[in-house]
């Protein structure tokens, strides 16, 4: 699953400079990271007596999905 985002990176750079570090620049903005870490935390917390170790794949999901609907800039609506 990495290997296939990374290469759709590489595509997506080639056809558009500077396309990747627009896409991904909520990984660096501090109100994405906050709200995906305590999204992440929540699910981890919630659903660790539901599902065990399983939950946390799930909380990372969850927190990679919040950070970048968070980060995601007001101009793309």
């Amino acid at each position: 699953m990495v290997a296939a985002l990374a290469i759709r990176a590489a595509i997506g750079e080639v056809r558009r400079p500077g396309s990747t570090r627009r896409h991904w620049a909520f990984a660096t903005s501090g109100p994405a990271v906050t709200a995906g870490v305590v999204a992440a935390a929540a699910v981890a917390v919630t659903g660790w007596q539901q599902a065990g170790a399983t939950a946390l794949a799930w909380a990372v999901l969850v927190g990679c999905l919040i950070a970048f609907l968070v980060g995601r800039p007001s101009d793309r609506f």
